[in-house]
């Protein structure tokens, strides 16, 4: 579990210890920070025990600011790292303000997105040169956003089997079953796009479509309407509802955040759209949760003893008894959505069996909802190539092609807004992107660094940006 400190870990863990059939094995924690992984490694251990005992199991917990201590033999990793804490949080939302871009979120697209991506993918393609080096084999599970960012890289860096998990899919068609006011168990749905904009194009119980109904509602009903309005406004527009809340979704599009008056009439509070939201609440979630760890490890019987929903414990359970399942993930899209980049991430169903995954063919978007997927697509390969091939000027194309920052600003503002955030964020991205800084190093200049050369040239191009 790399990242351990992420509030994922304890659900996680729980979901995996539970899984019927398995009676035991080995959790290895990882996580720089040495004090909240004092504190996840007694509340996993906890859980353990509690296990074990009712269970007759033998979970055993081991903790490392390591990786490389624990991940020879590894069976599956996850990974949830978050590189520079709370440090940038500020910068990404902040100095984009200054130029006219209202961001809720900022982690997976929008100028704040874009920067963690170049704070974060560094150090996961040296994790992931790790995997192959230590546990060639493993499957690997991404939970760490900006998540199309992160797989992108992946599916270009390394021959391991890496899936981006999210918990979209899962959340969005529950709560579709329940405005439909049918049971979660009976809908039948197919969706297709890319992670926070994926398009449910078939929503359907006993073969009837559930969309007529949907609509109807969030049209009469002032609740119903205000407990998503951007993604209900897509849904009476484009034709589809789309997988992540009102808030990721009004970064990926450029309607909804670019003048004041908009942003009045369209986005509610939290998730729903709000302002700063991210950068106003992240820093005391961060701590809300520790101190949670810390309740739960002195007293484990609060956390529930059951399986929840997310798609980590259902992938290994597939994979470890060949139990086939179907999860909804980010991979290399090489034609599984026919309208979309072949060399892009996309997600879509993905059948888990004993050979790992295996992604199933989508066909074509409404061109759309496909023509939105792709505009968020152009963006990620820009990053993704300028990380890849430390090229500044892709990464600036990047930023004009963002669809919030190009709904509100010109590309020379854009430009000045990138040297800014760079500038104050310069202790935790690449070098390159400083100005005045060589775009080479010692001489070397590598387009699309692959497999074969990976291990000879990664340390030299990515471990001095390690955080």
């Amino acid at each position: 579990m790399l990242g351990a400190g992420s509030g994922f870990t304890a659900g996680l863990m729980r979901d995996i210890m539970l899984i019927d059939g398995i009676e035991g094995g080995e959790i290895a924690l990882v996580d720089i920070d040495a004090g909240r992984l004092k504190i996840t490694g007694r509340l996993i251990s906890a859980l353990a025990e509690t296990v074990n005992e009712k269970y007759k199991a033998c979970w055993r917990v081991t903790a490392t600011t390591d990786r490389r201590n624990v991940l020879k033999g590894t069976d599956y990793v996850i990974n949830c790292i978050e590189v520079s804490g709370m440090k940038c949080v500020g910068f990404d939302n902040d100095i984009p303000a200054k130029y006219g871009i209202d961001q809720c979120i900022g982690d997976t697209i929008g100028p704040g997105g874009i920067f963690k991506a170049l704070r974060t993918v560094p150090s996961w393609l040296e994790i992931l040169a790790d995997i192959e080096r230590y546990c060639p084999g493993a499957l690997v599970m991404n939970y760490t956003n900006p998540m199309s960012i992160m797989t992108l890289a992946a599916v270009r860096s390394t021959s391991a089997q890496v899936v981006g998990l999210c918990h979209s899919v899962q959340g969005t068609t529950r709560q579709m079953a329940g405005i439909a006011q049918v049971p979660y168990e009976e809908v039948a749905f197919r969706c297709g796009g890319i992670n926070h904009l994926a398009w449910l194009t078939e929503l359907r119980h006993k073969g009837k479509d559930l969309y007529p109904v949907i609509i109807k509602r969030a049209k009469n009903e002032k609740e119903v309407y205000e407990s998503d309005p951007i993604r209900f406004e897509m849904l009476f527009h484009f034709g589809a509802f789309v997988t992540e809340s009102s808030g990721h979704l009004s970064e990926y599009v450029p309607y909804f955040r670019k003048r004041k008056d908009l942003i009045k009439k369209y986005c509610r509070d939290g998730y729903r759209g709000g302002s700063r939201f991210y950068a106003d609440n992240w820093p005391t979630w961060r701590k809300e949760s520790d101190k949670r760890r810390m309740e739960l490890s002195r007293d484990i019987r609060k956390l529930e003893l059951k399986r929840g929903y997310e798609y980590a414990s259902e992938i290994i359970e597939a994979h470890l008894f060949n139990k086939p399942k179907v999860i909804y993930g980010s991979v290399l899209n090489a034609g599984l959505i026919a309208n979309l980049p072949a060399d892009g991430v996309v997600e879509v169903a993905t059948m888990v069996n004993n050979t790992g995954f295996s992604p199933c063919r989508f066909g074509e978007l409404p061109p759309q909802m496909a023509a939105l997927c792709d505009s968020n697509m152009r963006v990620f390969d820009l990053v993704v190539r300028s990380i890849m091939e430390r090229n500044r000027d892709a990464l600036y194309h990047a930023m004009m092609l963002d669809p919030l920052c190009a709904a509100v600003c010109s590309p020379a503002e854009i430009c000045s807004m990138t040297d800014e955030l760079a500038r104050a964020e310069k202790d935790y991205i690449p070098s390159f992107m400083i100005r005045g800084k060589t775009a080479k190093r010692n001489g070397t200049s590598v387009v699309f660094y692959t497999p074969a050369v990976r291990r000879s040239a990664q340390k030299t191009l990515f471990g001095p940006f390690s955080v």
